[in-house]
């Protein structure tokens, strides 16, 4: 495994995290050891009921072990005087205080989360817990499918019609781990700059809502097309926008999106006389003519090998990849290479290859440095005692980033979304883009002037038209990057530098930037060099092979993830973590530094419990099972669906009892019929209300409209609305990443047209009058909207 091998290198070295949480939750808290900080999880007699958390290898908890490397752990008995004492000297030496569950740990020692966060006014305090504390829905029980199902990512998965399709389990959950550290950080940059806490009553359900396939928020090709036919309901119409053909020893996916790209998947079929028409290179006819297409496309692929199509996939210039197992993806060259995975010591002698964590910063891996520690192995004390963190004397309590500018050159949703994070929280983010390289995401229908995708995606951002291939456009980009805090990007790895604005480039005009990248399969290794999309990561990485169904009866393969758009939305907020960390590291020291982001990574990570227990079975080891079971289960109405989660015989216990029947053994298929005949006599949310009461997790399957009438997210008011002038109507969008206490609530201001303030951008940031400006739109250097082109 290559990793950061000095301490002092990692951008939260000062940091201090105090660790109550169990579960999923133990995940936020293994982000933020990755980066550095000092992680010290409190346990009570006994250790951790987290430690009993199945699969299992050897008697250790997988979850566990993967969700607590990099922490120190301390036993405190919460019935002594001395540990309750000792235990809020440690909270009144912390930055950031992590508790999870209703009512939480930090109870048993004689105080809440929030009490915590007002007694400590400089703690930044996140509670999380599954909705929330508040609202009707806040004494509900989650799980991921329960998630899925509630946050509109069941409606979206599976085939047009039929029982949906649960996407792999420990997405959702990652997730929400995933926007609870951007969260957090967040607060705890708005208290280095403003010298004040924060309390976060965190959501898991509202997190999942935002980041995973928001029915509010920027989209991909897949879901874009369900929206645009018209009064869609949420189930995916076009499950093969990105389709997958069988070849020889496998199953391969193309991404076929540009009139480029398309000319060369055309040459590769032989040039059909049929599809010559340069109508053909928009993607809406290719949709149409999709059946056709495929025909001539899977009778060339299934004489040939998966490498074989690859490696002419790559010479023609088409974005394809391989559909591969997790097994096979982590077996991969490209995985080794980079150091994407290491080996964890489960037992003596009993070691499983796991990922090693998502972050590179500087070129190394902060990832997976050391196990997690057994019970009590560290004292009830911090690494360092002197953090020596420069705090502001700054008076006016604002925005997190207000004064940090943002030179964004991010497309589609993994980038788009970066810059808009930043922009929610006050940053100057100016968004950069030509009239020929225009943003993909403003792909319009007829009759718009703007996509709903590009409002969401680029609200609060300023637009600058600037062509990066003009000398004086080259010219005006370096003077912009001289007066920003962070450049943004997510071309393909060696773009930016043969534009001439390598990390080094870029460091020379500012020693403090930081450059934050992201890209499909990250910017070394051998996949490095392929194009990629969400739906290639997905095939290439084993998650395609993960989001299938054995029920369904169709001649297509039975992958069926075409329509989400993950893990484009958590490799966004997982670069912005990064990045936000380095800004963190710079405030101390003063040095900026470069994030390079493996979407690839990011979406193994996310499933590091799933690819850690397939290579335990993989390596003959023994695996002690979870025993829950999930169900999606059909309901009153047209196409209603609910979904309820098993996860021990109390909740079967329950089930049975809320049936009206004795709990006996039967076969699970028997079990499954039977629960289907009870729900579909039931209105979906009196499922989820009378199993909810009894104690199991269960929950209505949500469409995009159902989100806006569900009682929780109105409660917590989760949705605001977003006036645009090019809109006849406002649209709902998410308020901000998680409801604080004393961060500013976040402004709606419209996503700019291309250029549209290129004049205001050019006068107030590098002092060019009216008659230079002129001079650069005349020699194609600059674009401003409105110009004759």
């Amino acid at each position: 495994m290559t990793a950061v091998t000095t301490h002092d290198e990692l951008p939260l070295t000062d940091v201090r995290v105090l660790d109550l949480a169990t579960g999923e939750a133990e995940a936020i808290g293994r982000l933020l050891a990755d980066l550095g900080a000092d992680v010290l999880k409190i346990e009570t007699d006994g250790g951790s009921p987290g430690r009993g958390r199945l699969p299992a290898v050897a008697g250790c908890s997988i979850p566990f072990a993967l969700r607590n490397a990099n922490k120190r752990s301390t036993v405190l008995n919460p019935e002594t005087e001395a540990d309750r004492h000792r235990f809020l000297e440690l909270v009144g030496s912390a930055d950031i205080l992590i508790d999870s569950g209703i009512p939480g740990m930090a109870t048993i020692f004689g105080m809440s989360c929030a009490r915590l966060a007002d007694h400590f006014e400089r703690l930044v305090a996140l509670h999380v817990s599954d909705f929330g504390t508040d609202g009707p829905r806040a004494g509900w029980q989650a799980t991921d499918p329960v998630l899925y199902a509630l946050s509109t990512a069941l409606s979206q998965s599976g085939p047009p019609t039929g029982t949906p399709v649960l996407p792999p389990d420990g997405i959702a959950s990652a997730t929400a781990a995933v926007q609870a550290t951007w969260a957090v950080l967040v607060a705890y940059y708005h208290r280095l700059r403003y010298s004040i806490g924060e309390y976060i009553d965190f959501s898991k359900f509202e997190a999942v809502a935002q980041a995973l396939d928001p029915p509010y928020g920027a989209m991909g090709q897949g879901a874009l097309a369900q929206r645009s036919s018209g009064g869609w309901r949420g189930r995916p119409r076009h499950q093969d926008v990105y389709p997958i053909f069988a070849c020889k020893d496998g199953y391969v996916r193309l991404c076929v999106m540009s009139p480029r790209q398309w000319h060369g998947m055309r040459a590769w079929l032989g040039e059909p006389s049929q599809f010559q028409d340069p109508m053909y290179d928009a993607v809406g006819a290719r949709f149409k003519a999709a059946r056709e297409i495929g025909a001539l496309t899977a009778a060339l692929f299934s004489d040939h090998t998966m490498d074989d199509l690859v490696a002419a996939g790559k010479s023609h210039g088409v974005p394809i990849a391989p559909v591969l197992t997790s097994s096979e993806a982590l077996a991969s060259d490209h995985f080794r290479e980079v150091g994407a995975l290491c080996d964890v010591e489960f037992a003596p002698g009993i070691n499983v290859s796991v990922p090693a964590g998502p972050f590179i910063i500087d070129g190394q891996r902060a990832g997976l440095r050391h196990r997690a520690p057994a019970p009590g192995q560290h004292g009830p004390d911090w690494q360092r005692t002197d953090t020596g963190l420069p705090a502001s004397d700054e008076a006016a309590v604002r925005r997190p980033f207000e004064g940090i500018r943002i030179v964004d050159l991010g497309i589609i949703v993994a980038g788009g979304e970066l810059g808009r994070l930043f922009a929610d929280m006050g940053a100057e983010v100016i968004k950069v883009e030509s009239p020929q390289f225009p943003d993909g995401l403003r792909q319009t229908r007829t009759g718009q002037a703007m996509s709903e995708a590009v409002a969401w995606t680029n609200r609060n951002k300023v637009g600058l038209g600037l062509d990066l291939r003009q000398p004086a456009g080259t010219e005006t980009f370096a003077r912009l990057v001289a007066t920003a805090d962070i450049v943004s990007a997510n071309f393909k790895p060696g773009t930016l530098a043969s534009l001439g604005f390598s990390y080094p480039t870029l460091r020379s005009l500012n020693p403090g930037i930081v450059l934050a990248e992201s890209s499909a399969f990250g910017d070394r290794g051998s996949w490095s060099v392929q194009p990629g999309y969400g739906p290639l990561v997905r095939a290439a990485t084993g998650i395609t092979r993960l989001w299938t169904s054995d029920t369904i009866d169709d001649a297509r393969p039975p992958f069926l993830d075409a329509v989400t758009v993950f893990p484009d939305h958590v490799a966004a907020r997982v670069t912005a973590i990064a990045a936000l960390a380095a800004l963190i590291r710079r405030h101390r020291t003063g040095h900026g530094a470069h994030v390079h982001i493996s979407q690839a990574e990011v979406a193994v990570n996310q499933l590091d419990t799933t690819y850690a227990t397939e290579a335990a079975r993989a390596a003959g080891l023994q695996v002690c099972d979870d025993p829950s079971y999930h169900g999606v289960y059909p309901c009153a109405g047209d196409d209603e669906w609910c979904v309820i989660s098993l996860r021990d015989e109390d909740d079967r216990r329950a089930l049975a009892a809320a049936m009206g029947r004795s709990p006996v053994d039967r076969d699970r298929g028997d079990i499954v019929d039977e629960i289907a005949c009870w729900t579909s006599t039931l209105d979906k949310e009196t499922v989820a209300n009378l199993l909810q009461r009894a104690g199991v997790p269960a929950a209505p399957m949500n469409r995009a409209t159902d989100v806006l009438v569900d009682p929780q997210v109105r409660h917590r008011k989760l949705l605001s609305d977003m006036v645009h002038p090019l809109f006849d109507a406002p649209l709902p969008a998410e308020a901000g990443p998680a409801p604080f206490r004393n961060i500013p609530a976040v402004e709606l201001r419209p996503a700019p047209m291309l250029g549209e303030h290129t004049r205001e951008v050019c006068r107030r940031l590098l002092g060019l009058d009216d008659d230079e400006v002129d001079r650069l739109i005349n020699v194609g250097a600059l674009y401003a909207q409105g110009q004759v082109s």
